[in-house]
């Protein structure tokens, strides 16, 4: 099956995408070459893919975002294709245009494509002529204040300034009246230029407790655009999200239905090929409003590969190949319900502060309708290069309150020392009346768990197990002579540590 596709796949990403991405092409029969820089030498997906090579020191610029080296090495090693991932440079246009050149296929997206939907300004204005629900606003880029202030005042305020280059929240401030108008696109513009090297910003109607809705899409070479249905990703810390579902709770047939087919009608004005996600804005009111395309695999895929049974890496590579969409797939259904958790290398009680160290037990969750993607284990070392997402939880039932109960329980059963994480604060939200019913907005974390307060008990419950630990090793340090030793428990083998918590706020 190898021969069919590619010969060698370079995975160009690191974590768990990087495992992601090498499971499929082990599905496919097809060898892959990992990449790492000098922090990852010993990472998970060093060792798994069937070759790997250094490629630079830690920074990403030297190694992951190293476009000439990693080309050069994918030649080196042989390989005709190159899978990005997300992250680093899945979006960058001069990647698939530097395989061009160098005879490699980019399993993604082309370079044309991916500029067009990369600028929220060109974007808006492809998708405005394509008759694409648009949030009112500006079709293009401001070019002085008075246009800005017109602009407000046609939409109506509050109003957001965004910058057209960027994304995950920078470059984006929120006007409520027009006396801060001005030093709002002053300090967005600073905020864009330092992170994307581009100050260009735009206005365009706030649209008050939304949700976040997005639509996988897969497009091939033979004229197929096809949708796969929707996820919801309204719970957001930072405009980052954290806890994604499928089917969203707010949808109707009818809205999804037309949803699904502005979705198409996007990646089809854009004329995009492979897998990309198509993200919008619904209101209160039942309204729809494109927001903007991602030209990658996200991060939240499974939960769509869960409710649908198709496995989006491995259709992403046939695409690449020169293959139509998989038959089954443009006759699927929805079944059951999914939710993914990010398990994040952060501090869920201390503002979500980095963790950095040493993992020094990982013991993941095991069940029908669980499934872990982790680009860690015991032993792995975390750092601050990188972003910090460790593993993706995500669980399958027949309906939602079966997947929020297997997916509360399966946390629970999730234990990683050694490193802060997450995982008690999804809990909570899941556990939140509000969630429950389905009342999921990006304002969620900031309207419910501004007052949240560490579960005590968790915390006695640990300190009783390193008690217990602790008294577990005096004992087989006295065990001697004939005697049978006693099994150590996984508290035993990770040496010594301490307990870090936090207790409230």
């Amino acid at each position: 099956m190898a021969d069919k596709y590619f010969k060698k796949i370079l995975v160009a990403n690191r974590g768990e995408i990087a495992m992601r991405v090498i499971n499929a092409c082990r599905l496919l029969g097809i060898p892959t070459l990992a990449v790492y820089s000098t922090a990852d030498k010993e990472a998970v997906h060093t060792r798994s893919a069937d070759e790997a090579v250094e490629i630079g020191p830690p920074p990403p610029n030297e190694s992951y975002l190293a476009i000439d080296r990693i080309i050069d090495v994918a030649k080196q090693f042989d390989c005709d294709a190159i899978h990005p991932g997300y992250g680093f440079l899945a979006e960058n246009p001069l990647l698939p245009e530097a395989c061009g050149k160098a005879g490699i296929i980019f399993i993604g997206p082309s370079a044309d494509a991916m500029r067009l939907l990369g600028n929220k300004v060109q974007s808006r204005i492809k998708m405005a002529d394509a008759g694409v629900p648009l949030i009112p606003g500006m079709k293009s880029a401001g070019a002085s204040l008075e246009q800005f202030e017109e602009a407000a005042e046609k939409a109506g305020y509050p109003v957001l300034i965004k910058a057209a280059a960027g994304g995950g929240g920078k470059g984006m401030r929120i006007v409520r009246s027009a006396e801060t108008l001005k030093e709002s696109i002053e300090a967005a513009m600073r905020e864009a230029k330092n992170a994307f090297g581009d100050d260009t910003v735009y206005l365009e109607k706030y649209v008050e407790n939304p949700r976040h809705i997005e639509f996988q899409v897969l497009a091939d070479n033979h004229g197929n655009t096809i949708h796969l249905f929707e996820r919801e990703c309204s719970i957001q810390r930072r405009h980052q999200k954290i806890i994604e579902e499928t089917p969203s709770t707010a949808l109707t047939s009818e809205i999804r239905e037309k949803m699904g087919a502005a979705a198409v009608k996007v990646a089809e004005a854009a004329g995009y090929r492979n897998a990309g996600t198509v993200e919008f804005l619904y209101d209160t009111e039942g309204g729809f409003y494109f927001l903007e395309m991602n030209t990658r695999i996200q991060v939240e895929h499974p939960v769509t590969e869960m409710v649908t049974g198709v496995d989006l890496v491995v259709e992403q590579i046939r695409i690449a190949a020169g293959e139509p969409i998989s038959d089954y797939v443009r006759n699927i259904s929805q079944r059951g319900h999914s939710i993914e958790c990010r398990i994040y290398a952060e501090d869920g009680e201390d503002n979500f502060m980095p963790s950095s160290g040493k993992i020094l037990y990982n013991e993941e969750p095991v069940g029908p309708g669980i499934r872990v993607d982790s680009g860690v284990a015991a032993g792995t070392m975390v750092g601050v290069e990188y972003d910090p997402i460790l593993a993706k939880l995500i669980v399958h039932a027949p309906d939602r309150d079966m997947a929020i109960n297997k997916m509360i329980n399966a946390l629970k059963d999730y234990r990683i020392l050694g490193i802060k994480t997450s995982r008690r604060f999804m809990i909570d939200v899941l556990e939140h009346t509000e969630f429950r019913s389905g009342r999921t907005y990006t304002s969620f974390i900031e309207t419910h768990m501004a007052g949240r307060k560490v579960d005590t008990d968790e915390v006695s419950s640990l300190a009783a197990a390193v008690s217990s630990a602790a008294m577990m090793r005096k004992v087989n340090a006295s065990v001697g002579g004939g005697k049978k030793e006693m099994r150590p428990s996984p508290w035993q083998t990770i040496g010594p540590w301490e307990i870090g918590m936090r207790i409230g706020k």
